[in-house]
């Protein structure tokens, strides 16, 4: 396809749409892992990419991001599509050319200014057991190696947690009056088997309708539960813990944030720690997010609709749950651009048809999943619910300092 004629239809695409992208989903394996089964792939299609590439446990949102997945990534995995009709004509191409070329129109003009891309991207990871007690490293550190600090946040939606995994429980940070050679002789133990480095952290139990926020250098090893993550645009980490549900991490996690010149120095692992962050005796008191509604509740009812911040403690993003309750039409304004995810319920927005897919297969196309422009945000859309009992329900993600977050 020519250059010209792609960026013509990327406008064309958002003419056509109103203001809103529809995209295609993002399916991306993960080899240290095993998957919940709970992100409606169809069961035949967790292992459709080959065991050596492990199966899918995770389904990326509004990614401009690709999928740091070691030599044998895919060309543009982690990559959102978006999908358009032209002329009866099925068109794709990534949404990272589409901010590229639309810029403001698409992001909006404060987003485009101080990034030049979309800066977050949201996901569903979805593991059978829990994952390594692993961090992210904050802008400076990620700049070592070419990449951006990564922030992230949780939410746990109870439309996939019918069941809650082997252990929906998630470590975070190190218990108060731990020492740093402590937790640095657990790093050097790494390849000895069993680092035990979870013996100097605390589990909280995980429950349906409510999150956590998770600052870079906050060691955390995420439990079994379906878990929405916003987070910003970046897929650097390092795992510090070497066994989990009795499998064996490769001890290339461990290092894989770190300059290839500093590999091998456990002093650069420790200086990834956030000491204070980690040591907070506070945790539960400053991570632990319960829902907020964002305006008067009474109001909102009155309307037709409710609407809550499930991520709320992070400037790198935000992200909110709408429902529109059965057979109500309703317009919704945000401040800021944003993508979504239909959990339930079917309907209209805008002029495009949406609805919540029972069973997806690798490849097929859905009406779940939207990238809805600051222009159109800020115009208000118009959600109509055509169901008499089923309310819709959809998990909305924004860029950094939303406007709306007010608290």
């Amino acid at each position: 396809m020519e250059t010209t004629e792609k960026l013509s239809l990327i406008a064309k695409a958002l003419e056509q749409g109103k203001g809103i992208l529809r995209l295609t989903p993002t399916w991306v394996p993960r080899s240290f892992c095993v998957p919940g089964r709970r992100i409606k792939l169809h069961p035949d299609d967790y292992y459709v990419l080959g065991g050596e590439r492990g199966g899918i446990d995770e389904r990326w949102f509004s990614s401009t991001t690709p999928a740091k997945n070691g030599p044998l990534t895919s060309e543009n995995e982690g990559l959102s599509h978006v999908v358009f009709n032209d002329d009866g004509k099925e068109v794709q191409f990534l949404l990272k050319d589409a901010v590229s070329e639309l810029k403001g129109e698409l992001i909006g003009d404060r987003l485009w200014s101080e990034y030049g891309a979309w800066p977050m991207y949201s996901k569903f990871f979805d593991n059978m057991g829990p994952l390594p007690h692993h961090l992210h490293h904050n802008d400076e550190q990620a700049a070592l190696i070419g990449q951006l600090g990564k922030p992230e946040a949780y939410y746990f939606p109870p439309q996939v947690n019918n069941h809650g995994g082997d252990f929906p429980y998630t470590f975070i940070g190190i218990a108060p009056g731990t020492s740093k050679e402590q937790i640095k002789e657990c790093l050097q133990n790494f390849t000895k088997g069993d680092n035990k480095i979870t013996n100097y952290s605390s589990a909280y139990r995980l429950e349906p309708g409510t999150g956590w926020d998770v600052p870079p250098g906050l060691l955390h090893a995420p439990g079994s539960m379906c878990t929405y993550e916003p987070q910003k645009a970046s897929d650097v980490f390092a795992m510090y813990q070497s066994l989990v549900n009795e499998a064996i991490i490769p001890e290339e996690l461990l290092w894989n944030g770190t300059p290839k010149d500093r590999i091998g120095d456990f002093d650069q692992l420790m200086e990834a720690i956030d000491w204070e962050l980690n040591t907070d005796p506070q945790m539960m008191a400053n991570r632990y997010m319960v829902p907020k509604p964002v305006r008067d509740v009474d109001e909102m009812k009155a309307e037709g609709y409710s609407e809550v911040w499930v991520c709320y403690k992070s400037d790198a993003f935000s992200a909110k749950e709408l429902t529109v309750f059965p057979g109500e039409t309703v317009t919704i304004k945000d401040s800021a651009a944003y993508g979504l995810i239909m959990m339930q319920g079917h309907g209209k927005m805008g002029d495009w048809a949406i609805e919540t897919p029972a069973l997806i297969r690798y490849g097929q196309l859905t009406n779940d999943e939207f990238f809805v422009s600051e222009k159109a945000a800020r115009e208000g859309i118009t959600i109509v619910n055509a169901s008499t009992t089923d309310p819709i329900v959809m998990l909305k993600h924004f860029g950094p300092n939303n406007p709306d977050l007010v608290l």
